[in-house]
């Protein structure tokens, strides 16, 4: 089998460690891995912001990309959202475009929901004792109903105590945009969302995008609040190998 990854901007400039675990997970599973290097942005901030025809110039860009792919995985629920429920709208009426949407939308997927119900791998033989609580990221989870999967990946994990995160659907504040536009919302939102993960006294936060975790580290910072924040999949990567689950930049090492 062969996965072409969907590196998501966020990632690929300041998080390039969570596209390396993505990796490391689906070569673990004996899956080939490419990265086709014509990708860009999938336009998700121009069609946020209502600059639409820059949006689908962006959104060609994407798809000419991926044309030959045989699966499309990302590390981001709110990219894939952008591609599979909101292209179609970009491209409303240019049937040709439409056409080519829905070949590829067909085998795009957000990762976790291509590890369970793709791959049918829950367990891929984790090992951390620690305890976390998990934000499951709006567009993902109402966008593209990433609601089991990653619970299905979590519980398999030995020695981790999940923490349930109170109030866990409600949003981080960050909507890419929104935090720009809405800066007293987002962040009464965000203050909201790290009173309640400190609440869990759990000893990491995991989610699935990366901008989520962002703005709530962000926000912990501002409140104090030391909890560290990171993505599934690098945490199941790291639980997976030899790799602490903390490393020393959090202080802590924890395996």
């Amino acid at each position: 089998m062969q996965v072409s990854l969907f590196i998501t901007c966020l990632v690929d400039t300041m998080f390039p460690e969570v596209a390396e675990s993505l990796v490391h997970l689906l070569q673990r599973q004996g899956i080939q891995v490419d990265v086709p290097m014509g990708q860009t942005c999938c336009g998700q901030p121009a069609f946020n912001s209502g600059y639409f025809e820059e949006a689908r110039e962006v959104a060609k860009t994407w798809l000419t990309a991926f044309a030959d792919s045989e699966y499309i995985v990302t590390p981001s629920g709110s990219c894939a959202a952008m591609v599979i429920h909101d292209y179609p709208i970009l491209f409303k009426g240019d049937h040709k475009q439409l056409d080519r949407i829905k070949k590829l939308t067909q085998r795009t997927y957000e990762w976790t929901q291509f590890f369970v119900d793709v791959l049918k791998v829950e367990d891929i033989g984790a090992k951390a004792h620690i305890s976390a609580t998990y934000h499951p990221s709006c567009h993902g989870m109402r966008l593209l109903g990433v609601t089991d999967s990653p619970y299905r990946l979590m519980r398999h994990v030995e020695g981790l105590q999940l923490v349930d995160l109170p109030f866990a659907e409600l949003c981080c504040g960050f909507g890419g945009t929104f935090a720009v536009k809405m800066p007293h919302i987002s962040t009464a939102m965000a203050t909201e969302k790290v009173v309640h993960i400190a609440e869990t006294s759990a000893q990491l936060l995991l989610g699935l995008d990366m901008g989520c975790l962002m703005n709530i580290a962000g926000r912990m910072k501002h409140m104090n609040t030391h909890i560290p924040t990171m993505h599934l999949a690098q945490f199941l990567d790291r639980a997976s190998s030899d790799l602490p689950i903390l490393d020393n930049r959090e202080g802590v090492n924890i395996k």
